[in-house]
């Protein structure tokens, strides 16, 4: 069995519903009725039965519950829920209250179908939710640290890629599978936030991907063998980092700054890197800031033929996730099953 079929198959255990927030999106209701029909999840989609036969006409959505917020009999404690979460809060562009009443709340969430579906999350009414298909990863996890808000002890939301080998695997990651860190949220994270990144990204590799991780922080440089002092100071930042996973999480295989070719080739490991248990054996990727692992992640998925997974979020009191707008339907039904697990 595949990676992707044994991770449905142990999300179709958990019994999760899962709200998704894009019954606008042809992808996403196709998804729906998909996850549905192969029991990987209850979903709960957020949309019309006529906007969903327009966009994906065809589509059997049999067992998928449709909730409009403009009819729900759920909007009005949504309304007062989101009212009650925000009270206080100052719009920075305005510099009135962000909503004045219910009233106001409850306008917002009738336009904003994925502040609605944090919503429904924060409420219990559902395990999970997934959204950012046709959205920005901004729009989508808004409403995720304005209502949701972080777990308990953590301070960095942070994200992480689930990326699956292709057919024929890879000499490098035997396990066939791999994480890379943070690809999608932190733009320039500082020492102390690469730190939670790696511990974090080495938990979901654990629990989701089901891995044993060997997390390597990624540079330019190996082991001290370049400098950017004059510049950006990274390589001292990636040090750091290191350091102070290290000091959070003492039994996690950690190590670095490495350059890529040094966490993940034996050979090359052994030049650069010679005394260090991670270097040549990585499995969990932590790129110094979101230019390197957007792009590292990119041309792995378009060039080296790797299914990337997510991004899966971390962090979240409640299991939140957000798709890339390039995702394709199988993307959708993989982040559903991934956010059934965190659930």
């Amino acid at each position: 069995m595949d990676f992707v079929a044994a991770l449905k198959e142990k999300a179709k255990k958990a019994g999760k519903t899962i709200v998704l927030c894009e019954g606008e999106d042809k992808r996403v209701v196709e998804a729906a009725a998909k996850i549905v029909k192969e029991g990987i999840a209850k979903i709960i989609l957020i949309g019309t039965k006529e906007e969903c036969s327009r966009v994906a006409p065809g589509v059997d959505l049999s067992g998928v519950e449709l909730v409009d917020p403009a009819s729900s009999d759920r909007t009005d404690a949504y309304a007062e829920l989101l009212y009650k979460a925000r009270e206080g809060k100052i719009n920075k562009k305005t510099g009135a209250p962000e909503y004045a009443d219910v009233a106001s709340a409850k306008s917002y969430i009738l336009k904003d179908r994925t502040m609605f579906g944090a919503l429904m999350l924060k409420a219990g009414d559902a395990d999970g939710f997934v959204s950012g298909a046709c959205h920005s990863t901004a729009n989508t996890l808004r409403p995720g640290l304005q209502v949701i808000k972080t777990a308990p002890g953590i301070k960095t939301v942070s994200s992480s890629f689930i990326m699956v080998a292709p057919e024929g695997g890879n000499k490098y990651i035997p396990e066939g599978v791999a994480l890379f860190a943070d690809c999608a949220i932190n733009i320039e994270p500082t020492a102390e936030e690469l730190s939670d990144i790696a511990i974090a990204a080495a938990d979901t590799a654990q629990k989701i991907a089901g891995i044993s991780p060997k997390v390597a922080l990624l540079s330019f440089s190996t082991k001290g063998s370049g400098n950017d002092d004059k510049y950006l100071k990274s390589v001292p930042k990636v040090q750091e980092a290191v350091k102070i996973a290290r000091e959070k999480a003492p039994d996690l295989e950690l190590d670095g700054e490495f350059q890529f070719d040094a966490a993940v080739a034996p050979e090359v490991s052994t030049i650069k890197a010679p005394d260090s248990k991670v270097a040549g054996h990585a499995n969990v990727f932590v790129f110094p800031n979101i230019n390197a692992g957007n792009i590292g992640y990119k041309i792995a998925q378009r060039m080296g033929g790797w299914m990337a997974i997510g991004p899966v979020c971390q962090g979240f009191a409640k299991p939140l996730n957000d798709l890339s707008r390039g995702c394709n339907v199988d993307d959708i039904v993989a982040t559903v099953a991934v956010t059934a697990l965190q659930a």
